[in-house]
Formats: structure tokens, C-alpha cells, sequence
């Protein structure tokens, strides 16, 4: 064993007869295992929040998603031909999209409505998502609407009951409608087959019907909001991604589903890295205790380390001898942070230790992802910011001690 380490690791683990001295050193591993801790347990809960969103996301919006600079555009047989043939799509749904508002029974209600191609059943993002009824937009001929169960809830849509319909209104220019109020409006009427549960703002909000009831209704004709495209398994996304954008040209753009909600991920990494970077300060004040600890210690050894001088050691020795027992703190002070973060993440992942706090949560308990370069970053963030603080006293031990053996 390195003699610096094993004199540094003798006056971490021996007891010494200044109590204080000890103290100060035990403060000092709590202290580095508190904030390393903490720093693991709050990045993995921003990790799972992270992919809590993402599976939300995935149920609701599609792989990839072509969508014009514009509100609509224009479909034509030669756009469809080329997103067919092109490798890696396994099958594409135009979809329209717009504000109307619903009415069933006496009550009413604003919604969007999502006018989608019949291959939603073969999609499989709502798959285990349906709360009541049937996964169709089509049944014998007849059309069905596919609504969130809160506009359910709102409505009281009895999706068995085949007497009542659901009435959908769409509020046309009103500038062309002159003193006949039904040529403000287009109404048509759709039973509904199913409700479906992902996230509050969607089960609200949406309400699914086939793509030609809502191109009448909206009066779209060719036109679409965007086109979703299911890539086959095992399919490079970045690669369908970019073969669409050559084919398509630049009046369009083709999102991956993470590009389709960038500012949120984008903020979401944001309050992740301000708030490690809270904890990353709070780690370094709190190193500070290492500092007080080494001095302190300087003083209790004053006759043992001239001893070292006193026998030919240089202050290059006396220095390592004090750095390497800041190590020992941080290391300790980290690995039992860490573990304890492991633990308590671990304990949150399979018991769900602390709760939302909301009723309408997406998930009742915090979600969390422990990652690998997370504790590689806690960790080697604690040792460099306890081998800035040891640097120092180690320094002016050494330097203090060969001025005084001149």
C-alpha cells in the first residue's frame, strides 16, 4: 500500500484523542453523503417524470409526424404513393384536427375533435388505454366516435345506449352567414362506441372520429392538420425521418415524437440541470466542512508529521498524506450517499413511498429512473469538489511544517 494512503487512512479510521477533531470528520462524511444522495434521488425523479411523459406521449401521438409550415395542406395521390414506398413505414394516417363543440342529451360541452384514417385499431397506441367499449371507428358501415372519459364523464355518454347520439357543431366563418343561424354552423351526428383513459388533458378534451366524418363536418375535402406514420419494428426512426423529409420537400417537417414536444423535454432538462445545479453548490458549501476537518487534523498531528520531516519525507509527501485523507472522506462521505439514493429510489420504484399529492394524477406515486452516468456524476462531482477543498489546508500543512524544519 501507498505509505501517504496508509498514513492517511490510519488517521481517518484510528481514534484520536481530540473528540471534536473526530466530529468534525464525521459531519464531514455526512455531509457529502447527504448531498450526493440527494443529488441521485432528485435526477432520477426527474428521469422518471421524464419517462412518464414519454409514455404518455407515445399513447396519444405518433412515431413520426409529417405536418406542413401551414395550418392544413393539401394530400395528394403521388404524397401518399411516396410515404407508402418508403422504407421503414409500416403504414401512415392522415388525420384532421380542429375545435367544434359536442352535445349529448341536454348537456354541452367544447371539444376537439381528431378525425383519423380506420387503421387507428392497427396503430396500438389506445390499446391499453380503453376504459369502456370497443377500439372502432367503424362498425357494419356505420361510424363511431371514440371520445376521453372526461368528456364522457361531462356528457354522461352511455357508450351501450344505441338511442342517443352524440351531436358535434362546427362554427363556420360567420361573416357568410347572413340571418340564417344554422349557416353559421355544420352539425352532424355520430354515436359513440368507446371511451379511452391516457392523461387529463387529452381524456378532457378529444374526441376520435373517422377521417371522412370529420373532412364533412370541417369541411377539409383533400385537406389534412398532418399525417402520423408507424415505422415497421426494429425500423431506424432518424433514418424513415430523413428519407421522408428528402421526399417531401422543405414545405414540410417530419417530428419524432420527442421533436413533437421539444419545449417541454427542453424544459423539463432545464429545471433537471438548475436544480442538480443547486445541489452541486449546496455539496460544495458543504465541503467545506473537509476543509475545517484537515486543519484541524494539521494541528493534531503537528508531532507526528515532524517525525516525517524529521526523517527525510518532502512536502510533496506531507501533502499527499492530507489530499488522500480528504479522498477518504469523499469517497466514504459518496458511496454511502449513493447507496442510500440507490436505496430510497429503489424503495419509491416498487413501494411508492411519497405520493403526487393529486387526485388527478397521471400516476399516484413520484415516478423515478436510476441511471448509470447519474451516479457517475454525483460521484465524481463530490470527489473533485472535496479535492478543491483539500488542496488548500494539505498545501499549507506542508508548506508551514518545511518552513519550520528549514
Amino acid at each position: 500500500m501507498n505509505a501517504t494512503l496508509f498514513i492517511a487512512r490510519r488517521y481517518f479510521f484510528s481514534k484520536r484523542k481530540k473528540s471534536f477533531i473526530n466530529a468534525i470528520s464525521q459531519l464531514s462524511v455526512g455531509v457529502v453523503a447527504f448531498f450526493s444522495g440527494a443529488l441521485i434521488v432528485v435526477l432520477s425523479v426527474f428521469n422518471g417524470l421524464g419517462e412518464l411523459l414519454r409514455s404518455v406521449h407515445v399513447a396519444f401521438d405518433p412515431e413520426l409526424k409529417i405536418e406542413a409550415t401551414r395550418k392544413t395542406f393539401e394530400v395528394t395521390d403521388k404524397m401518399r404513393s411516396d410515404i407508402k414506398s418508403t422504407e421503414g413505414v409500416a403504414l401512415f394516417s392522415e388525420v384532421i384536427e380542429d375545435y367544434a363543440y359536442a352535445r349529448y342529451g341536454d348537456l354541452d360541452l367544447p371539444v376537439i375533435i381528431r378525425g383519423i384514417s380506420d387503421n387507428l385499431v392497427e396503430q396500438g397506441r389506445l390499446d391499453d388505454h380503453m376504459v369502456v367499449g370497443e377500439l372502432a371507428l367503424h362498425k357494419d358501415s356505420i361510424p363511431f366516435a371514440i371520445v376521453g372519459i372526461g368528456v364522457k364523464n361531462q356528457l354522461h355518454i352511455d357508450v351501450h345506449d344505441d338511442m342517443h347520439v352524440l351531436q358535434l357543431f362546427y362554427i363556420r366563418n360567420a361573416s357568410g352567414g347572413g340571418l340564417d343561424p344554422s349557416r353559421l354552423y355544420a352539425r352532424k351526428s355520430i354515436r359513440p362506441g368507446g371511451a379511452f383513459s391516457i392523461e387529463k388533458k387529452f381524456d378532457e378534451n378529444y374526441v376520435f372520429v373517422p377521417l371522412d366524418f370529420a373532412a364533412e363536418l370541417l369541411n377539409y375535402g383533400n385537406r389534412r392538420t398532418w399525417i402520423e406514420i408507424k415505422t415497421t419494428p426494429g425500423a431506424d426512426i432518424d433514418r424513415v425521418k430523413k428519407a421522408l423529409g428528402k421526399k417531401l420537400g422543405d414545405d414540410f417537417k417530419v417530428l419524432t415524437n420527442d421533436e413533437q414536444h421539444a419545449d417541454l423535454y427542453k424544459l423539463l432538462k432545464l429545471e433537471k440541470l438548475f436544480v442538480g445545479g443547486a445541489l452541486a453548490v449546496l455539496t460544495l458549501i458543504g465541503s467545506i466542512n473537509i476543509f475545517f476537518s484537515l486543519m484541524m487534523l494539521a494541528i493534531d498531528k503537528k508531532k507526528d508529521i515532524s517525525v516525517l520531516f524529521a526523517i527525510g519525507a518532502y512536502p510533496q509527501f506531507i501533502r499527499t498524506i492530507f489530499i488522500s485523507e480528504g479522498a477518504i472522506i469523499s469517497i466514504v462521505g459518496t458511496a454511502i450517499g449513493l447507496s442510500a439514493g440507490a436505496l430510497l429510489c429503489y424503495l419509491q420504484a416498487t413501494f411508492g413511498l411519497v405520493g403526487m399529492g393529486m387526485d388527478d394524477a397521471i400516476q399516484a406515486d413520484y415516478p423515478v429512473k436510476m441511471i448509470a452516468s447519474d451516479f457517475l456524476l454525483a460521484g465524481g462531482l463530490a470527489v473533485i469538489m472535496t479535492f478543491v477543498t483539500s488542496f488548500y489546508p494539505a498545501s499549507l500543512a506542508a508548506k508551514s511544517y518545511s518552513v519550520q524544519n528549514l
